[in-house]
């Protein structure tokens, strides 16, 4: 049975939490997901600077050497260009994910939600329950107050610590960096970023909480642009729901006009956001689903079927069916795939060893006492693997000519060493100008790190 919704009824009417939001602590399938997926994620963040490799940490941006170390791979300057190809990999991820399950990377993965959620469940299990809270902070200033507070408050800042040491061993080798924690032996450039990291989570996670999604992020004032009717977001079953209303629990309450919304306000209250979901779709909707259990919570308590607030796209809601393939979804698959593959690519012809060739052009060539032409030349040879290894030069392009160079040239790892070389030749031999060569550097221990260098042969 079907009831008609008033016009009035269909006005929004705004819901807007004043002051602080006390969040309800909730439980469900889809908390139990966030949950999980929560410790999952902090489990990975704090365990990659672990990671051993060769007998070094398997990934350290290593900022005050330039050098990016990923498993035995050091990424140089002029290798950035493929945090150009990560960033844009990740938008079209994002964009995909986003116009396909609305906003669940901010409900679901988000640091900032996560780390919000722990926050909270501190909080709850200091302070107490959400009316308890709202009581404790009404409540005069007393020796109660003041130790719950205080807990809270060293609890979080413990929390925020341990997560900026652990987000600096990204960049410092991490048993340096906690050896010299316990030690009291940080450096002044260390402590700074350390305690500016953990002032940021303890006052993002901490105060700002929701604020940080609706006001500072921008991802929440762009994403109508990748949603479409086939987007799946929290939505609000109006036609079941109205008119919402009290009732008792066994009560006819259809007799009443009244739908299945009892006006509990459970989904309200447990929104990490503040916003009213029977509203209608807001911009600081995260998808977190919370609202969802909550709702679900007090449809089995009234014996009504679950779903009056679920993940549904507009298409769905209205009783059509979404469709998986459309333009827009398969745009943003595509996009991110063919990135990912020219990553792939990029990746695997990317060779452990850079050089240039650099040519003095004030003295591009010379005639020595053998009266011999020789044309000086530099070789910038970078060694992007993490091993020391020792290499040969070699040319071609010009016969009869001699090489002048160091039988082998040692390079530690991340390293870069100028080697200066020579070729010199009978003038009378060469027919050109300019003759083009070319320069071989190869790896002693390992045949495959090679690379080719152009050059040019000079003379009167």
């Amino acid at each position: 049975m079907k009831f008609d919704i008033k016009e009035e009824d269909m006005i929004i009417k705004p819901y807007k939490q004043e002051g602080p939001i006390y969040i309800r602590e909730q439980k469900g399938f889809f908390q139990k997901i966030r949950r999980y997926l929560g410790w999952i994620l902090m489990f990975i963040f704090v365990a990659i600077p672990w990671i051993p490799y060769k007998g070094q940490q398997a990934i350290l941006l290593d900022v005050a050497s330039q050098q990016f170390r990923i498993f035995g791979q050091t990424f140089l300057p002029h290798d950035f260009m493929i945090l150009a190809w990560i960033f844009m990999a990740g938008a079209f991820g994002l964009f995909f994910v986003t116009n396909w399950l609305g906003r669940v990377w901010c409900g679901y993965t988000c640091p900032q939600t996560i780390w919000m959620l722990m926050f909270t469940w501190v909080e709850h299990r200091v302070e107490g329950t959400r009316n308890q809270r709202i009581k404790l902070d009404k409540a005069s200033w007393n020796a109660q107050k003041a130790a719950r507070k205080m807990t809270k408050h060293a609890i979080w800042l413990v929390i925020s610590l341990f997560t900026a040491t652990s987000f600096m061993a990204y960049f410092v080798p991490a048993k340096t960096l906690y050896m010299d924690m316990f030690t009291l032996e940080w450096s002044g450039l260390v402590s700074f970023w350390v305690f500016l990291f953990a002032f940021c989570t303890y006052g993002n996670a901490g105060f700002l909480r929701e604020k940080m999604c609706n006001v500072a992020c921008p991802y929440s004032r762009f994403q109508s642009v990748m949603f479409d009717k086939d987007t799946l977001v929290v939505t609000y079953d109006a036609q079941r729901g109205e008119h919402r209303g009290p009732r008792k629990r066994k009560s006819d309450y259809k007799a009443k006009g009244l739908g299945d919304c009892v006006d509990c306000n459970l989904c309200v209250e447990v929104c990490p956001a503040g916003i009213d979901i029977r509203n209608g779709l807001q911009y600081e909707c995260i998808n977190c689903g919370l609202c969802i259990d909550a709702c679900d919570d007090t449809m089995h308590k009234f014996g009504y079927s679950t779903g009056l607030i679920k993940y549904a796209s507009e298409n769905q809601a209205g009783g059509k069916t979404s469709s998986p393939f459309r333009l827009k979804l398969i745009g943003y698959a595509g996009l991110f795939a063919v990135i990912v593959a020219t990553m792939a690519i990029w990746a695997f012809n990317r060779t452990p060893i850079e050089a240039s060739v650099i040519r003095d052009r004030n003295a591009l060539y010379r005639v020595n006492f053998e009266g011999l032409v020789e044309n000086p030349y530099t070789l910038s040879i970078i060694n992007k693997t993490q091993q020391t290894l020792h290499y040969q030069v070699s040319f071609n392009g010009l016969q009869g000519a001699e090489l002048s160079a160091p039988q082998e040239i040692e390079i530690q790892g991340g390293k870069m060493l100028l080697v200066p070389v020579t070729i010199a030749a009978d003038g009378y031999d060469i027919q050109r100008k300019r003759t083009p060569i070319q320069f071989t550097i190869s790896a002693n221990e390992d045949s495959s790190i090679s690379i080719t260098k152009d050059s040019y042969f000079y003379k009167n």
